[in-house]
């Protein structure tokens, strides 16, 4: 089977799958649903064409790409770069680690493109964590069921404005015209324009069923029938939605139902509330980083004796050292308790020493004694934002410059937290105080604009912060023009 015409004349005349393409197509689907996968990731070409489960995967990523008349063949053009393909193979698995599906995927080497000549824009959003948590936040205060849904192949969607031509199919090649290339209509993953290409497709296809944009946060789109709401948040090709089921015919799309597991995110739809966490992921990272046998610590760090530059400590791997700090990074999209911690080890990537991974290695045994804890998001508890800050004075002992800290609710429920080393140094405890409280109010108006898709639109949102003289500097600041340097220094 050869998924591309034989000449560029007859690219997207064909109108259906031919017999054996369907019968193949038939023949997938059956093995999917006895749960008939194969447990090895082949390395190559050559590994996945004796598994006969891989084969199967290889052709229903090139019927992909028939069906949505993705390329053609054509003879290979003079002075024009040519982009090689791979073909990449991973194991998918439900939130118990169990294998559901062999993947193979053709991917193009996009680090060959050329930027103006095989590319021009390549920006397209992805959602932020707030707004993942926002969203969720929202279903459990109104008591809505959240469904996934994943489109197959999204990227071949995407429909593409440039000239581009690639390498046939490492496999596939087909033997009348083998020295032919394929030129792309549809996006390809690897290309640097895909993800835009295919945002343009999806977010055009909405926008024409009667869906509004979100105001601030471009992955989110809302539709609004009588008194139902229908929401839907996007990352790239991943869709979480509530209230109303999503019909969508012009895409092909595999429907998960109920969400349980986003993202490496696994979420609990209770009655009474919803619950998030990343189990998972955390026995994943034990077992990447063979630290299952270390033994578990109640607390992430020690209270006093903070980590300095150690430099005359041995060194240690950077590339591990920052595998590691990685790793913590995502986790606490669901682990707050992590966050000061992670961010501070994070500092010393740059020369990493055996102190500074011990501080690390402490985090994960943390992780282990603690693996099942996450966000709860209870349904009986208000929506009203409250914000707090706080701020240390220079507590790091190589600039002397100030750490704050920052954490956003939603009633009972947590949507936002963030550490942060400030990029200026503070020349007294007030001060570094009031530049925390100023990053806080950013954040906080970010949310207020992303509120008012949802319905709410608040006049006053409560910060607390620590000391009572910021809330002097605030309503004071024509008098007090002593602090006017606070308006220059970044936070």
């Amino acid at each position: 089977m050869y998924p591309c015409g034989k000449d560029r004349v007859a690219r997207g005349k064909e109108k259906n799958l031919d017999h054996w393409d369907s019968l193949l197509l038939c023949l997938i689907t059956l093995l999917g649903f006895w749960g008939v996968t194969s447990i090895i990731e082949p390395k190559n070409v050559s590994q996945a064409l004796e598994d006969f489960d891989w084969l199967l995967a290889m052709q229903e990523e090139l019927l992909q790409f028939k069906r949505n008349k993705v390329y053609g063949l054509v003879p290979r053009p003079e002075e024009k770069s040519i982009i090689k393909t791979k073909w990449i193979y991973r194991n998918k698995k439900d939130e118990s680690g169990v294998i559901v599906r062999n993947k193979a995927r053709l991917v193009a080497k996009g680090y060959s493109q050329q930027e103006g000549i095989d590319y021009a824009e390549t920006f397209a959003p992805i959602a932020r964590i707030e707004a993942i948590r926002i969203f969720l936040a929202y279903a459990a205060h109104k008591n809505i069921k959240v469904f996934q849904m994943d489109f197959k192949s999204a990227f071949l969607n995407g429909v593409f404005h440039e000239e581009v031509y690639i390498e046939q199919p490492e496999g596939f090649v087909d033997p009348d015209f083998p020295d032919h290339v394929c030129i792309l209509d549809k996006a390809l993953y690897g290309l640097k324009q895909a993800p835009r290409a295919w945002y343009e497709t999806l977010t055009n296809h909405l926008l024409s069923k009667g869906f509004k944009r979100g105001t601030i946060d471009t992955t989110l789109f809302l539709k609004k029938e009588d008194d139902d709401l229908l929401l839907v948040q996007i990352c790239v090709d991943d869709i979480i939605f509530g209230l109303l089921i999503l019909r969508c015919t012009e895409f092909e799309m595999s429907m998960m139902g109920e969400l349980n597991f986003f993202l490496g995110i696994q979420v609990k739809q209770n009655p009474d509330g919803m619950f998030i966490n990343q189990s998972k992921y955390i026995q994943d990272m034990l077992k990447k980083f063979k630290m299952t046998d270390f033994s578990p610590i109640e607390t992430p760090m020690p209270t006093r004796n903070l980590l300095g530059p150690d430099l005359a400590g041995k060194s240690v791997d950077q590339k591990i050292y920052r595998s590691m700090i990685g790793s913590l990074l995502y986790l606490t999209a669901t682990r707050p308790d992590i966050m000061f911690s992670t961010c501070f080890c994070a500092r010393f990537q740059g020369n990493p020493k055996e102190s500074h991974l011990g501080a690390v290695k402490r985090v994960f045994r943390y992780l282990k004694a603690t693996p099942d804890l996450g966000l709860w998001y209870p349904k009986d508890s208000s929506f009203e934002l409250i914000s707090f800050t706080d701020a240390d004075y220079g507590g790091c002992k190589l600039d002397r410059k100030s750490t704050s800290g920052q954490c956003q609710f939603l009633g009972d429920k947590l949507v936002s937290s963030t550490s942060k080393k400030k990029n200026c140094v503070s020349t007294s405890t007030a001060e570094a105080e009031y530049i925390a409280a100023a990053s806080c109010c950013l954040q906080v108006l970010w949310m207020k604009t992303q509120l008012l898709d949802y319905g709410y639109k608040l006049t006053r949102v409560p910060i607390y912060c620590k000391i009572h003289t910021v809330y002097k500097m605030y309503h004071n600041q024509p008098k007090l023009k002593v602090y006017k340097h606070n308006k220059i220094n970044k936070s």
